[in-house]
């Protein structure tokens, strides 16, 4: 394992509930190294997965990588000290060759089933970056496969062709949102025009627009089939932010 400086203890003592997925906007897996075990930098990751299918470990699962940075999901909000970070290599929706290859993917798979198993991490608690940082974050992006891990039993996800409500209701939509982990920085319009765009980011990547019924049925459903679990915090006990 090549060792990055940049992590520390677990703040409250627990074994790691989730996953962030994330892609490093680098040209290369290796500048990308480089820079999570830059200590100027400040930031890590427990993984890179290279477009060949590559795995870097830099730091190890029981220890707290800086990947994740100021966000939420559900009640947690130092998703550092709950959280696996994987990282990759892609250089993001606006580059000419955003697709995750299939040796990525692969190795992704692998490692991912390992950590959940290892770990005891049900699949709806893996998540992308964008989900815990609405706004702030968009990756791993609009041309992530959700689908193909939910149906490898790795993440979660509900066929936007299902039958939606009946109708637009915000209500509905930002309670159900809430239930399944969402969190918007305050209860305005605005933020949860956010949500909804980290939501669509996901689960509708093609969409636009106002709040439609299909994006109230799709988040009802998530928020049924897999509320967002109240884990324990632990008790923190005074490392490093």
């Amino acid at each position: 394992m090549l060792k990055s400086p940049n992590c520390g203890v677990r703040k409250h003592g627990l074994a790691p509930d989730m996953v962030v997925l994330h892609y490093t906007a680098m040209e290369t897996a290796q500048a990308a190294i480089e820079r999570l075990c830059d200590p100027e930098a400040e930031v890590s990751a427990h993984y890179v997965i290279a477009e060949d299918g590559t795995v870097t470990q830099l730091v190890a699962d029981t220890d707290r990588a800086w990947h994740a940075g100021a966000g939420q999901w559900g009640w947690v909000s130092d998703v550092n000290s709950h959280s696996i970070g994987f990282e990759l290599a892609n250089l993001g929706p606006d580059s000419e060759m955003p697709q995750f290859p299939e040796a990525q993917m692969a190795a992704l798979e692998r490692e991912l089933a390992r950590v959940c198993t290892t770990f005891d991490i049900s699949p709806e608690r893996v998540i992308g970056h964008s989900d815990m940082a609405p706004g702030r974050k968009i990756d791993p992006g609009p041309h992530f496969d959700w689908a193909r891990l939910a149906q490898k039993g790795l993440s979660v996800w509900v066929n936007s062709a299902a039958p939606a409500s009946d109708e637009a209701d915000q209500s509905t939509f930002r309670t159900a949102a809430f239930y399944f982990g969402y969190r918007p920085t305050d209860n305005s319009d605005e933020s949860w025009e956010i949500v909804l765009d980290a939501f669509r980011l996901r689960f509708r990547p093609r969409v636009s627009g106002p709040l439609d019924a299909t994006d109230v049925g799709i988040m009802v459903r998530l928020a049924e089939k897999w509320p967002c679990q109240a884990v324990d915090p632990g008790t923190p006990h005074g490392v490093e932010a």
